[in-house]
Protein backbone atom coordinates (compact mmCIF):
# COMPACT_ATOMS: atom_id res chain seq x y z
CA UNK A 1 0.00 0.00 0.00
CA UNK A 2 1.27 3.46 -0.89
CA UNK A 3 2.56 5.31 2.15
CA UNK A 4 1.37 8.90 2.62
CA UNK A 5 3.69 11.36 4.30
CA UNK A 6 3.26 14.93 5.51
CA UNK A 7 6.05 17.17 4.24
CA UNK A 8 4.80 20.58 5.32
CA UNK A 9 2.18 22.32 7.41
CA UNK A 10 0.73 25.80 7.72
CA UNK A 11 -1.78 27.37 10.09
CA UNK A 12 -3.64 30.48 11.14
CA UNK A 13 -5.62 30.76 14.36
CA UNK A 14 -6.29 33.01 17.31
CA UNK A 15 -2.63 32.41 18.19
CA UNK A 16 -1.54 34.20 15.00
CA UNK A 17 -0.30 33.19 11.56
CA UNK A 18 2.17 30.38 11.12
CA UNK A 19 2.86 26.91 12.40
CA UNK A 20 5.53 28.24 14.78
CA UNK A 21 3.03 30.66 16.30
CA UNK A 22 0.69 27.73 16.79
CA UNK A 23 3.28 25.64 18.62
CA UNK A 24 4.43 28.57 20.75
CA UNK A 25 0.80 29.22 21.65
CA UNK A 26 0.25 25.57 22.53
CA UNK A 27 3.23 25.71 24.86
CA UNK A 28 2.18 29.02 26.44
CA UNK A 29 -1.45 27.93 26.79
CA UNK A 30 -2.82 31.47 26.75
CA UNK A 31 -5.86 32.52 24.73
CA UNK A 32 -9.27 34.03 25.25
CA UNK A 33 -12.42 34.68 23.23
CA UNK A 34 -13.37 38.27 22.44
CA UNK A 35 -16.54 39.90 21.11
CA UNK A 36 -16.95 39.61 17.35
CA UNK A 37 -16.60 42.94 15.49
CA UNK A 38 -20.10 42.73 14.05
CA UNK A 39 -22.75 45.26 15.04
CA UNK A 40 -25.45 42.88 13.81
CA UNK A 41 -24.34 40.06 16.12
CA UNK A 42 -26.92 40.87 18.78
CA UNK A 43 -26.55 37.64 20.72
CA UNK A 44 -26.34 36.81 24.39
CA UNK A 45 -22.86 35.35 23.86
CA UNK A 46 -21.06 37.02 20.91
CA UNK A 47 -17.55 35.87 21.83
CA UNK A 48 -15.18 33.91 19.58
CA UNK A 49 -11.50 33.01 19.37
CA UNK A 50 -10.74 35.35 16.47
CA UNK A 51 -7.73 35.36 14.16
CA UNK A 52 -5.81 38.62 14.75
CA UNK A 53 -6.14 41.14 11.92
CA UNK A 54 -2.43 41.10 11.15
CA UNK A 55 -2.50 37.30 10.86
CA UNK A 56 -5.60 37.24 8.68
CA UNK A 57 -4.25 39.81 6.25
CA UNK A 58 -7.50 41.76 6.48
CA UNK A 59 -9.93 43.03 9.08
CA UNK A 60 -12.64 40.66 7.85
CA UNK A 61 -11.02 37.34 6.89
CA UNK A 62 -12.77 34.93 4.57
CA UNK A 63 -12.44 31.17 4.81
CA UNK A 64 -10.66 31.13 1.46
CA UNK A 65 -8.13 33.75 2.55
CA UNK A 66 -7.33 31.94 5.79
CA UNK A 67 -6.96 28.66 3.94
CA UNK A 68 -4.66 30.23 1.37
CA UNK A 69 -2.49 31.74 4.12
CA UNK A 70 -2.03 28.27 5.61
CA UNK A 71 -1.46 26.63 2.21
CA UNK A 72 1.26 29.05 1.14
CA UNK A 73 3.11 28.41 4.39
CA UNK A 74 2.66 24.65 4.12
CA UNK A 75 4.12 24.59 0.60
CA UNK A 76 7.05 26.75 1.70
CA UNK A 77 7.74 24.46 4.66
CA UNK A 78 7.57 21.48 2.32
CA UNK A 79 10.09 23.12 -0.02
CA UNK A 80 7.65 22.48 -2.83
CA UNK A 81 7.42 24.99 -5.67
CA UNK A 82 4.52 23.90 -7.86
CA UNK A 83 4.74 24.55 -11.58
CA UNK A 84 1.75 26.30 -13.23
CA UNK A 85 -1.06 23.82 -13.85
CA UNK A 86 0.66 21.24 -11.64
CA UNK A 87 -1.60 18.18 -11.15
CA UNK A 88 -1.67 18.56 -7.38
CA UNK A 89 -4.93 17.81 -5.61
CA UNK A 90 -6.61 20.40 -3.39
CA UNK A 91 -9.02 19.07 -0.75
CA UNK A 92 -10.38 21.56 1.75
CA UNK A 93 -12.92 21.11 4.52
CA UNK A 94 -15.19 23.88 5.76
CA UNK A 95 -18.43 24.04 7.66
CA UNK A 96 -19.76 27.44 6.63
CA UNK A 97 -17.68 28.13 3.52
CA UNK A 98 -17.77 31.71 2.30
CA UNK A 99 -20.93 32.57 4.23
CA UNK A 100 -19.20 35.38 6.16
CA UNK A 101 -18.33 37.23 2.97
CA UNK A 102 -21.87 36.76 1.69
CA UNK A 103 -23.30 38.02 4.99
CA UNK A 104 -21.20 41.18 4.77
CA UNK A 105 -22.36 41.87 1.22
CA UNK A 106 -25.97 41.22 2.17
CA UNK A 107 -25.66 43.72 5.05
CA UNK A 108 -24.55 46.31 2.49
CA UNK A 109 -27.63 45.66 0.36
CA UNK A 110 -26.00 43.37 -2.20
CA UNK A 111 -27.99 40.37 -3.42
CA UNK A 112 -25.93 37.15 -3.71
CA UNK A 113 -25.66 35.75 -7.21
CA UNK A 114 -24.28 32.69 -8.95
CA UNK A 115 -20.92 34.46 -8.89
CA UNK A 116 -20.91 34.02 -5.09
CA UNK A 117 -20.63 30.26 -4.60
CA UNK A 118 -20.89 29.35 -0.95
CA UNK A 119 -18.56 26.35 -0.95
CA UNK A 120 -15.80 27.46 -3.29
CA UNK A 121 -12.85 27.47 -0.88
CA UNK A 122 -10.94 24.67 -2.62
CA UNK A 123 -11.61 26.08 -6.09
CA UNK A 124 -10.44 29.53 -5.04
CA UNK A 125 -7.29 28.04 -3.49
CA UNK A 126 -6.49 26.03 -6.61
CA UNK A 127 -6.93 29.13 -8.77
CA UNK A 128 -4.57 31.15 -6.56
CA UNK A 129 -1.98 28.37 -6.48
CA UNK A 130 -2.43 27.62 -10.22
CA UNK A 131 -2.86 23.88 -9.77
CA UNK A 132 -5.13 21.70 -11.86
CA UNK A 133 -5.47 18.34 -10.10
CA UNK A 134 -8.52 16.88 -8.33
CA UNK A 135 -10.40 19.57 -6.43
CA UNK A 136 -12.81 18.96 -3.56
CA UNK A 137 -14.50 21.13 -0.97
CA UNK A 138 -15.84 18.90 1.81
CA UNK A 139 -18.54 20.35 4.04
CA UNK A 140 -19.78 17.76 6.49
CA UNK A 141 -19.76 20.28 9.34
CA UNK A 142 -17.23 20.03 12.16
CA UNK A 143 -15.47 16.89 10.88
CA UNK A 144 -14.81 18.41 7.45
CA UNK A 145 -11.11 19.13 7.98
CA UNK A 146 -10.34 15.55 9.03
CA UNK A 147 -12.41 14.11 6.20
CA UNK A 148 -10.49 16.36 3.78
CA UNK A 149 -7.14 14.97 4.94
CA UNK A 150 -8.51 11.44 4.74
CA UNK A 151 -9.89 11.99 1.23
CA UNK A 152 -6.62 13.55 0.08
CA UNK A 153 -4.66 10.58 1.44
CA UNK A 154 -7.01 8.26 -0.45
CA UNK A 155 -6.34 10.18 -3.68
CA UNK A 156 -2.63 9.55 -3.20
CA UNK A 157 -3.03 5.90 -2.23
CA UNK A 158 -5.23 5.28 -5.27
CA UNK A 159 -2.67 6.85 -7.61
CA UNK A 160 -4.87 9.80 -8.60
CA UNK A 161 -2.34 12.30 -7.22
CA UNK A 162 1.25 12.33 -5.97
CA UNK A 163 0.76 15.59 -4.06
CA UNK A 164 -2.28 16.90 -2.20
CA UNK A 165 -2.83 20.20 -0.42
CA UNK A 166 -5.34 19.30 2.26
CA UNK A 167 -6.87 20.75 5.40
CA UNK A 168 -9.69 22.89 6.68
CA UNK A 169 -10.67 26.51 7.05
CA UNK A 170 -13.35 28.48 8.87
CA UNK A 171 -14.06 32.19 9.28
CA UNK A 172 -16.58 34.00 11.43
CA UNK A 173 -20.17 33.38 10.42
CA UNK A 174 -23.05 35.27 12.01
CA UNK A 175 -25.40 32.46 11.00
CA UNK A 176 -23.34 29.80 12.79
CA UNK A 177 -22.87 31.87 15.94
CA UNK A 178 -26.55 32.82 15.96
CA UNK A 179 -27.68 29.20 15.61
CA UNK A 180 -25.57 28.02 18.54
CA UNK A 181 -26.81 30.92 20.66
CA UNK A 182 -30.38 29.89 19.85
CA UNK A 183 -29.53 26.29 20.76
CA UNK A 184 -28.20 27.47 24.13
CA UNK A 185 -24.92 25.75 23.29
CA UNK A 186 -22.42 28.59 23.81
CA UNK A 187 -20.33 28.73 26.98
CA UNK A 188 -20.47 32.26 28.41
CA UNK A 189 -16.86 32.09 29.66
CA UNK A 190 -14.61 30.10 27.33
CA UNK A 191 -14.35 26.68 25.69
CA UNK A 192 -14.01 24.15 28.55
CA UNK A 193 -14.01 20.61 27.15
CA UNK A 194 -14.52 17.82 29.68
CA UNK A 195 -14.93 20.30 32.54
CA UNK A 196 -17.53 19.56 35.19
CA UNK A 197 -18.72 23.14 34.65
CA UNK A 198 -18.76 23.14 30.83
CA UNK A 199 -21.75 24.98 29.39
CA UNK A 200 -21.37 24.60 25.64
CA UNK A 201 -18.74 25.42 23.07
CA UNK A 202 -17.15 28.68 21.89
CA UNK A 203 -16.36 29.09 18.22
CA UNK A 204 -13.02 30.09 16.75
CA UNK A 205 -11.65 31.11 13.38
CA UNK A 206 -8.74 29.34 11.82
CA UNK A 207 -7.21 27.20 9.10
CA UNK A 208 -4.64 24.46 8.81
CA UNK A 209 -3.24 22.91 5.67
CA UNK A 210 -0.93 19.93 5.25
CA UNK A 211 1.10 18.98 2.20
CA UNK A 212 0.59 15.26 1.64
CA UNK A 213 2.76 13.25 -0.74
CA UNK A 214 3.35 9.66 -1.61
CA UNK A 215 6.48 8.54 0.20
CA UNK A 216 8.04 7.76 -3.18
CA UNK A 217 7.35 11.26 -4.54
CA UNK A 218 8.84 12.83 -1.42
CA UNK A 219 11.91 10.58 -1.70
CA UNK A 220 12.44 11.43 -5.38
CA UNK A 221 12.56 15.15 -4.68
CA UNK A 222 14.71 14.76 -1.56
CA UNK A 223 12.09 15.98 0.91
CA UNK A 224 12.28 15.10 4.60
CA UNK A 225 8.82 14.11 5.84
CA UNK A 226 7.51 15.70 9.02
CA UNK A 227 5.06 12.90 9.80
CA UNK A 228 2.85 10.31 8.15
CA UNK A 229 -0.85 9.48 7.81
CA UNK A 230 -0.83 5.99 9.28
CA UNK A 231 -4.52 5.26 9.73
CA UNK A 232 -7.92 6.55 8.66
CA UNK A 233 -11.35 5.58 9.92
CA UNK A 234 -14.72 7.17 9.30
CA UNK A 235 -18.31 6.35 10.05
CA UNK A 236 -21.79 7.83 10.39
CA UNK A 237 -24.17 6.89 13.17
CA UNK A 238 -27.21 8.67 11.59
CA UNK A 239 -28.73 8.83 15.07
CA UNK A 240 -29.81 12.47 15.25
CA UNK A 241 -29.28 15.74 13.40
CA UNK A 242 -27.20 17.23 16.21
CA UNK A 243 -26.79 14.76 19.10
CA UNK A 244 -24.25 11.90 19.11
CA UNK A 245 -25.49 8.34 19.40
CA UNK A 246 -25.41 7.73 23.19
CA UNK A 247 -23.45 4.47 23.13
CA UNK A 248 -20.77 5.82 20.78
CA UNK A 249 -20.69 2.64 18.67
CA UNK A 250 -19.86 4.46 15.43
CA UNK A 251 -17.34 6.72 17.15
CA UNK A 252 -15.64 3.53 18.34
CA UNK A 253 -15.87 2.08 14.84
CA UNK A 254 -14.00 5.06 13.36
CA UNK A 255 -11.15 4.57 15.83
CA UNK A 256 -11.11 0.79 15.31
CA UNK A 257 -10.98 1.22 11.54
CA UNK A 258 -8.10 3.70 11.83
CA UNK A 259 -6.20 1.22 14.00
CA UNK A 260 -6.90 -1.62 11.55
CA UNK A 261 -5.76 0.58 8.67
CA UNK A 262 -2.52 1.31 10.50
CA UNK A 263 -2.12 -2.33 11.51
CA UNK A 264 -1.59 -1.57 15.19
CA UNK A 265 -3.30 -2.20 18.51
CA UNK A 266 -4.83 0.54 20.65
CA UNK A 267 -2.07 0.30 23.24
CA UNK A 268 0.36 1.76 20.66
CA UNK A 269 -1.41 5.14 20.69
CA UNK A 270 0.93 7.69 22.26
CA UNK A 271 -1.56 10.54 22.74
CA UNK A 272 -5.07 11.62 21.86
CA UNK A 273 -6.36 14.93 20.53
CA UNK A 274 -10.08 14.49 21.24
CA UNK A 275 -12.86 16.26 19.42
CA UNK A 276 -14.05 17.54 22.82
CA UNK A 277 -16.25 20.54 22.05
CA UNK A 278 -17.33 21.42 25.59
CA UNK A 279 -20.92 20.43 24.92
CA UNK A 280 -22.43 18.02 27.43
CA UNK A 281 -23.23 14.98 25.29
CA UNK A 282 -20.26 15.11 22.93
CA UNK A 283 -17.69 15.11 25.72
CA UNK A 284 -19.52 12.44 27.69
CA UNK A 285 -19.84 10.00 24.77
CA UNK A 286 -16.31 10.52 23.45
CA UNK A 287 -14.70 10.15 26.87
CA UNK A 288 -16.61 6.93 27.46
CA UNK A 289 -15.40 5.50 24.15
CA UNK A 290 -11.78 6.52 24.75
CA UNK A 291 -11.88 5.20 28.30
CA UNK A 292 -13.23 1.85 27.12
CA UNK A 293 -10.69 1.56 24.30
CA UNK A 294 -7.48 2.82 25.84
CA UNK A 295 -6.93 1.12 29.15
CA UNK A 296 -3.54 2.79 29.67
CA UNK A 297 -5.07 6.28 29.33
CA UNK A 298 -2.46 7.97 27.12
CA UNK A 299 -2.22 11.74 27.61
CA UNK A 300 -4.89 13.80 25.89
CA UNK A 301 -4.49 17.32 24.59
CA UNK A 302 -7.60 19.50 24.33
CA UNK A 303 -6.88 21.83 21.42
CA UNK A 304 -10.33 23.44 21.56
CA UNK A 305 -9.62 24.68 25.08
CA UNK A 306 -6.94 26.81 23.42
CA UNK A 307 -8.33 27.66 19.97
CA UNK A 308 -12.05 27.29 20.50
CA UNK A 309 -14.19 25.19 18.20
CA UNK A 310 -13.02 26.05 14.70
CA UNK A 311 -15.80 24.15 12.95
CA UNK A 312 -14.75 22.67 9.63
CA UNK A 313 -11.12 23.56 10.36
CA UNK A 314 -11.05 21.79 13.74
CA UNK A 315 -9.90 18.37 12.54
CA UNK A 316 -7.21 19.89 10.31
CA UNK A 317 -5.88 22.09 13.10
CA UNK A 318 -5.85 19.04 15.37
CA UNK A 319 -3.89 17.09 12.74
CA UNK A 320 -1.41 19.97 12.50
CA UNK A 321 -1.13 19.96 16.30
CA UNK A 322 -0.40 16.22 16.17
CA UNK A 323 2.39 16.86 13.65
CA UNK A 324 3.86 19.51 15.96
CA UNK A 325 3.68 17.22 18.97
CA UNK A 326 5.51 14.50 17.04
CA UNK A 327 8.19 16.93 15.85
CA UNK A 328 8.78 18.27 19.36
CA UNK A 329 8.32 14.97 21.18
CA UNK A 330 5.94 16.51 23.68
CA UNK A 331 2.29 16.81 24.65
CA UNK A 332 1.97 20.40 25.89
CA UNK A 333 0.24 21.27 29.14
CA UNK A 334 -3.50 21.60 28.75
CA UNK A 335 -5.30 24.86 29.28
CA UNK A 336 -6.90 24.78 32.73
CA UNK A 337 -10.62 24.11 32.24
CA UNK A 338 -11.36 23.68 35.94
CA UNK A 339 -12.24 20.39 37.65
CA UNK A 340 -12.92 17.60 35.16
CA UNK A 341 -16.21 15.79 35.21
CA UNK A 342 -15.88 12.78 37.48
CA UNK A 343 -15.42 9.42 35.83
CA UNK A 344 -14.34 10.63 32.40
CA UNK A 345 -11.96 8.38 30.48
CA UNK A 346 -9.76 11.34 29.51
CA UNK A 347 -6.49 12.40 31.14
CA UNK A 348 -5.77 16.11 30.65
CA UNK A 349 -2.40 16.90 32.17
CA UNK A 350 -1.70 20.39 33.44
CA UNK A 351 2.02 19.81 32.79
CA UNK A 352 3.94 18.94 29.60
CA UNK A 353 4.24 15.20 29.04
CA UNK A 354 6.89 13.44 26.88
CA UNK A 355 5.32 11.85 23.81
CA UNK A 356 5.77 8.13 23.38
CA UNK A 357 6.82 6.36 20.21
CA UNK A 358 3.38 5.59 18.79
CA UNK A 359 1.04 7.71 16.66
CA UNK A 360 -1.30 10.45 17.82
CA UNK A 361 -5.02 9.75 17.54
CA UNK A 362 -7.01 12.72 16.20
CA UNK A 363 -10.81 12.58 16.52
CA UNK A 364 -13.39 14.78 14.79
CA UNK A 365 -17.18 14.51 14.95
CA UNK A 366 -19.98 16.50 13.39
CA UNK A 367 -23.70 17.09 13.18
CA UNK A 368 -25.43 14.28 11.33
CA UNK A 369 -23.27 11.70 13.12
CA UNK A 370 -20.23 12.15 10.87
CA UNK A 371 -17.16 10.72 12.60
CA UNK A 372 -13.52 10.65 11.49
CA UNK A 373 -10.40 9.40 13.26
CA UNK A 374 -6.86 9.85 12.00
CA UNK A 375 -3.63 8.32 13.23
CA UNK A 376 -0.74 10.69 12.62
CA UNK A 377 2.62 8.99 13.11
CA UNK A 378 6.33 9.57 12.77
CA UNK A 379 7.62 9.23 9.23
CA UNK A 380 9.98 6.29 8.92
Amino acid sequence: MTSVVITGAGAASCLGAGIDAMWNGMVAGLSAPRPVPDADARFAHPGMYLVPDEAAGATAPSAARLGLTAAVEALANAGLALEPDAPAAVVLGTGMGESAAMERRRALGSVPSDDDPLFASAALMAAELAVSGPNLTISNACAAGSFAIAAAADLIRSGQADVAIAGGTEAYSRVALGCFNRLGAVDPLRCRPFSADRAGTVFGEGAAVLVLESAEHARRRGATPWASVDGIGWSCDAHHATAPEPEGAQIRRAVDDALAHAGIDADRIAAVIPHGTGTELNDEVESRVIGGLLAERPPAYSLKALLGHTGGAAGALAAAAAVLMLRHGQVPANVDVGPLEAGLGIRLSGEPVPLGDGPVLVNAYAFGGNNCSLLIGRAS
